[in-house]
């Protein structure tokens, strides 16, 4: 395989990676499961930087079959972005939004879902971590993982990671090939080195966090509150930016409240996607190092094999062979009685479908669950 396809594949999937995970909105993860010499402390995983330079050497045999040509399918990839207060000594990282690519036999479709952070799972025993089990909410799974006995004030996301693939897992049905979690602090730089993003605006979302000029909004009274003028996102067709791309997928208060803001992830994802194949990257070397380096530390990739070799198994995929599935749920409890979220029964049907291989099939017969793009 020439270099600049080997390339080309590596920089869209590890950007795939990126830009599902940094849909996670309000996410800042505490990214030193990697040492300081940024290496991942698995044998089968890979550092970012890494990930991006060591591509397979072009002087190969053309008869050697390039890395990942044995993965057929079907893969599911785990993607999380962690809300993790890093100024608040000891702080626990809870995962603000999971997301589950699906790609099935063939490799030739990939579904995106998302579960609730809210959802109540069964959270399994995690020794490592002195976690005894429980039926809780999913977010907290990657906080009672990332407990390091011995150093209470040093939790381990990575760690973390382990509890929550193993309860989405369980929860789902579905075996975890690889994922990854997100640093916050690279998301605007990543989006800015490809020009922005083109999305539309499903309907009006008022800012809590930005001021129309891209500053923080200031602390205000009570539990979560800001003050000063408020970032509109209105109906339509929109170019963003990267603080905007990212201050409109993680508004919750809304309309239909955190399944909105999954939607609202999912179709900012697509357009992430189709923003990277329509630019090319491939021909545009000099692009390819801005967004590759844009990523700095900010991802975390978890998985037994190397993520070139994921990035040759899904280089066939096309953009319009993404489906975007909303899951719809329903409170579990009310007012001080509210417990988290539950999936409906056709929520729950989609993952039984899923794992047989009839996806297709069950979305025609319930085509609400379709996102659009």
């Amino acid at each position: 395989m020439a270099f600049g396809a080997n390339r080309r594949r590596l920089t869209l999937v590890l950007a795939g990676l990126v830009t599902l995970a940094v849909l996670a909105v309000g996410a800042v993860v505490v990214a030193r499961a990697v040492g300081d010499d940024r290496r991942v402390p698995t044998a089968g995983s890979t550092s970012p930087a890494a990930s991006a330079s060591g591509q397979p050497s072009p002087s190969a045999s053309p008869s050697t079959p390039p890395p990942g040509a044995d993965i057929k399918g079907p893969l599911n990839l785990l993607l999380v972005g962690v809300d993790t207060r890093v100024s608040v000594p000891g702080w626990r990282p809870n995962a603000d939004a999971v997301l589950i690519l699906h790609v099935p036999a063939g490799l030739s479709r990939a579904y995106l879902f998302s579960l609730p952070r809210d959802l109540v799972v069964d959270i399994p025993a995690f020794p490592p971590a002195g976690y005894r089990g429980g039926r809780t909410k999913l977010t907290h799974a990657m906080s009672y993982g990332s407990r390091v006995p011995d150093r209470p004030k040093q939790p381990d996301p990575a760690q973390g990671y382990e509890l929550l693939r193993q309860t989405v897992s369980d929860y789902t049905g579905l075996r975890i090939d690889a994922g990854a979690v997100l640093t916050f602090g690279g998301f605007d730089k990543l989006v800015d080195s490809l020009g922005g993003v083109d999305i539309h605006v499903d309907q009006r979302v008022v800012s809590r966090h930005r001021q129309p000029d891209g500053t923080h909004r200031e602390p205000g009274p009570g539990v979560g509150g800001y003050t000063g003028p408020q970032m509109v996102y209105e109906p339509g067709d929109r170019h963003l930016n990267g603080w905007q791309a990212l201050d409109y997928a993680r508004q919750r208060y809304l309309s239909g409240g955190d399944y909105t803001r999954q939607r609202h992830q999912q179709q900012l994802i697509r357009a992430l996607v189709l923003k990277m194949l329509d630019d090319d990257l491939a021909r545009q070397p000099e692009r390819i190092e801005q967004v590759t380096g844009a990523l700095g530390d900010m991802l975390v990739y978890v998985g037994g094999r190397k993520i070139v070799e994921f990035g040759y198994a899904l280089s066939g995929l096309k953009p319009d062979a993404f489906t975007l599935v909303g899951l719809p749920g329903a409170g579990v409890g009310r007012g001080n009685a509210y417990r988290g979220e539950e999936l409906t029964q056709v929520g729950r049907r989609f993952l039984t479908e899923l794992r047989a291989g009839r996806a297709d099939a069950f979305l025609a017969d319930n085509p609400k669950l379709k996102v659009p793009s």
